[in-house]
């Protein structure tokens, strides 16, 4: 998430942030892609609303560049395609490229948040009315595509986020297809459900997946058709059958129906920071747990992923009183 602000990098700030540029400029096209103009019926900040569906700086299905575009390389039902957006003059245009060109297309205004409705937030809070003040072009990204939300958010599950986005870094390049088009460098599109039911266990060692997080995404990928049918139910019925998948509970299940259906009030619980910024920015209180959290986001019931998004861009978050746990490397044990 852009804007992001430098006191606590933890996964669940970055999440509330911007995402910046990188410093590569994207190579030129050979050919024209299919070209879409889509108009916002309000303000749009870019950044801030792609900015969740990126996994890291290095993210290879993620890139922003100088020129102000963000390119996407997803797998979508009708096959690979890659997506370069830009907004300018009041109008976004994307082109895309690939088999799954057209439906990228298709699903562009959805994913720049068009079916979410930012009117529908009363806040009740100060911090939150001034922080909307000043972001006003936040808007709650869907994808459509439940697997690319949900296998990086499972390779999330009780690690930091340096590890995590490094084996998600790692397991697309060497496992994903290259982005079609005149993608910027190395960008690739996320494995198949095949491919990554493939994998050999000893290539998840070396990139720091333990057994846990990988049988459960070999699980996942087993139903993967059956999980991707939840892109067409309502957020709350969609995270019931994620659910039903052995090792996805309901902080993996939030954070995959944040980005794949935009849900505004899939508050994310079992997070290790977001109770305490939450209890902190609100209360004062840096020791709330998922309880007094929960208690706290009750007046925003039916918002509540938005006032978490609001309260994270703000900035206010409790000092740090301990060093950041220090990733471990389990491809060397």
């Amino acid at each position: 998430m852009a804007g992001r602000f430098a006191p606590r990098p933890t996964r669940t700030t970055v999440r509330g942030g911007e995402v910046g540029v990188s410093a590569g400029v994207p190579r030129q096209a050979t050919a024209p892609g299919k070209v879409r103009v889509w108009v916002p019926d309000g303000p749009l900040e870019l950044g801030l609303v792609l900015g969740p569906l990126r996994r890291g700086p290095g993210d290879p299905t993620f890139r922003a560049t100088p020129d102000g575009s963000v390119w996407r390389a997803s797998r979508t039902p009708a096959g690979p395609g890659t997506l370069r957006v830009v907004a300018r003059g009041g109008e976004v245009r994307g082109e895309a490229w690939g088999p799954g060109a057209e439906w990228l297309l298709d699903q562009l205004p959805r994913m720049l948040g068009a079916d979410d409705d930012p009117s529908a937030f009363a806040p009740r809070h100060r911090l939150l009315a001034l922080t909307r003040h000043r972001r006003p072009g936040l808007r709650l990204t869907r994808t459509g595509l439940v697997l690319e939300s949900l296998i990086p958010s499972v390779l999330e599950q009780k690690v930091t986020t340096i590890e995590a986005y490094q084996a998600w870094r790692l397991l697309v390049r060497k496992y994903g297809d290259p982005a079609p088009g005149p993608a910027p460098g190395r960008m690739c599109v996320m494995p198949a459900a095949r491919t990554w039911a493939l994998i050999p266990s000893w290539e998840w060692h070396r990139a720091g997946v333990d057994d846990k997080r990988a049988s459960t995404i070999l699980r996942a990928v087993r139903v993967a058709a059956r999980l991707e049918e939840a892109a067409g139910m309502e957020p709350a019925a969609a995270q019931q059958r994620l659910e039903l998948v052995s090792g996805i509970g309901p902080w993996t299940s939030a954070e995959t129906v944040q980005r794949s259906h935009g849900a505004p009030d899939a508050v994310t619980v079992g997070d290790l920071h977001l109770p305490g910024i939450v209890g902190f920015a609100l209360a004062g209180d840096r020791n709330a747990d998922d309880a007094e959290m929960l208690r706290l986001l009750e007046p925003y019931a039916g918002q509540r992923h938005r006032a978490a998004r609001l309260i994270l861009l703000s900035g206010r978050v409790p000092p740090r009183r301990a060093p950041r746990m220090a990733p471990r490397d389990i491809g060397r044990l």
